[in-house]
């Protein structure tokens, strides 16, 4: 469930960076604050379940970050 939700931000971000490259950046901005905070959260937690459970908000993060980036580099690279 949770990855299909990443999977579907990731996928609208990538639409809304190759649509609407400069609207694109708040809705990432978003996205990485919602990520961040729940990464930060995790971290707190004790020794080695800190690390385990800040992974997957790290990794989603760096996805999300990385698929609209995208979208914009396409969008950048089509002639005009």
């Amino acid at each position: 469930m949770t990855i299909a939700i990443i999977v579907g931000v990731c996928i609208i971000l990538l639409i809304l960076g190759f649509l609407l490259p400069r609207a694109s950046w708040w809705p990432q901005k978003g996205v990485d604050r919602t990520l961040g905070t729940g990464q930060r959260t995790a971290s707190k937690l004790p020794g080695k379940a800190g690390d385990l459970a800040e992974k997957p908000f790290s990794s989603s993060r760096k996805a999300a970050n990385k698929s609209a980036q995208k979208g914009r580099e396409g969008r950048s690279k089509m002639p005009t």
